[in-house]
């Protein structure tokens, strides 16, 4: 027995499903679930010593890998200071300050401490500002895990099988209207029937694997909420700071009103975002009448990672390299199956494998793919050295540290894997 084994049994005899995020309990692909030891940039190395080229990064939150020095130091540094005041900070406003320099249409922003809350936060205020009740999302699309935005959606529920979830009522839900991917009409036919609050949409959702906006969709979805009065949010939490320093907004070209920021941003540390239009904004609490609140927003330990990674981001603009390490990983992943049935879908440096005959463009061509035969690709490329997304639901991720040696060994796992 290994090490992983013993603790992943010791874990589920403490811990429902033995994980605190089910994703990493491998339901998706079978098998136990490696328990890490550390990280060392493009390197997980688990507690049994094996090292793995990690295409993972904690789901994107690693744009420069893992234990990067300069974030490192820049947390040690805050810790020793203090690390929770429950009072505000100089480094806030340095940190807001750079998101908003950074992200096109962000004008004010407010500080959180994860995606979910971000997410949840930004839809409440979407609701108080158009006095709206109703959300349109996305099928596939994954917000957190707040009761509203729960309805079909992607990444650990889709590789779970769950539609929704027990304990979210019919209320909540009845205000959620859920449309496919990539179809305009089906939002057009929402927006005639129900007086609409917001949409939320991932602008390259990577919760159901990468799948891309086709063209025109996202500035259609722009339109129908600017002559209906509706507001626009962009899931960035994980294309925020990975697609480019202004992202994926900044790369197509599309304002929104609100964006939804994470990963990224914290430098591996819980740390997230809200922020857009600034009339939107100043209906929060305690300019507004919209209330959301949080102990530990703008956590100083939190704050100084974030800062040090977007300081990194200008000091060190990564995306070319991301880019290019990209296309070569695909390539090489194309040539080792070019016999089998796949699909390979990129943006920038976000991508993911489908085993499917044909395209992969929203959530029902997704669950088309074969994952069991991912499952099979999953545990060969463990098994090789190389660790994937543990489901064939999740995009996969890059980081700055990723050279030609990892990109080298993946493409070699890739092709001797039978």
């Amino acid at each position: 027995m290994t090490r992983s084994d013993d603790l992943f049994e010791r874990a589920r005899t403490l811990i429902p499903g033995g994980v605190n995020s089910p994703v990493r309990a491998f339901r998706g692909v079978g098998g136990t679930p490696r328990f890490v030891e550390r990280g060392e940039g493009a390197y997980l190395v688990d507690v049994d010593g094996n090292r793995y080229v990690d295409l993972v990064q904690s789901w994107g939150a690693s744009l420069f890998g893992h234990a990067r020095e300069e974030i490192v130091e820049a947390a040690v540094r805050a810790a020793e200071r203090g690390t929770s005041f429950g009072a505000p900070t100089e480094a806030e406003v340095e940190l807001a300050e750079r998101i908003v320099d950074a992200v096109p249409s962000v004008e004010k922003v407010r500080l959180v401490s994860s995606g979910t809350e971000a997410c949840m936060s930004a839809v409440r205020l979407a609701r108080g500002f158009t006095a709206r009740d109703v959300v349109v999302k996305f099928a596939g699309c994954y917000h957190g895990h707040s009761d509203g935005l729960l309805a079909t959606a992607g990444s650990g529920v889709a590789t779970f099988g769950i539609p929704g979830t027990p304990g979210v009522t019919e209320g909540t839900s009845r205000d959620t209207a859920v449309a496919p991917f990539n179809d305009l009409e089906a939002v057009r036919a929402i927006f005639a029937e129900r007086d609409v609050a917001c949409v939320i949409v991932e602008p390259v959702p990577a919760n159901m694997g990468v799948v891309l906006p086709a063209p025109g969709f996202l500035q259609g979805l722009r339109e129908l909420c600017t002559s209906s009065g509706a507001l626009l949010i962009f899931d960035e939490v994980i294309t925020g700071f990975r697609l480019g320093r202004g992202g994926a907004q900044e790369r197509c070209g599309i304002a929104p009103d609100l964006t939804t920021l994470g990963k990224v941003m914290g430098g591996g540390f819980p740390c997230a975002a809200f922020g857009g239009r600034a009339d939107v904004m100043d209906r929060l609490a305690p300019e507004g009448d919209v209330y959301q609140a949080g102990t530990l927003s703008g956590n100083p330990v939190a704050v100084a990672a974030g800062l040090a990674t977007l300081e990194l981001i200008e000091k060190e603009p990564p995306y070319e390299h991301l880019e290019q390490a990209a296309q070569r990983i695909c390539d090489g992943l194309g040539g080792a199956l070019a016999a089998e049935p796949h699909v390979i879908n990129r943006e920038g440096s976000l991508f993911s494998l489908f085993f499917s005959e044909g395209p992969v463009t929203d959530y029902e061509s997704a669950k088309r793919a074969d994952h069991e035969r991912y499952s099979r690709f999953f545990h060969a490329m463990l098994d090789a050295g190389v660790y994937l997304p543990p489901s064939g639901y999740e995009g996969w991720f890059l980081s700055a540290a990723h050279g030609d040696a990892e990109i080298a060994r993946i493409a070699e796992a890739a092709t001797s894997r039978s």
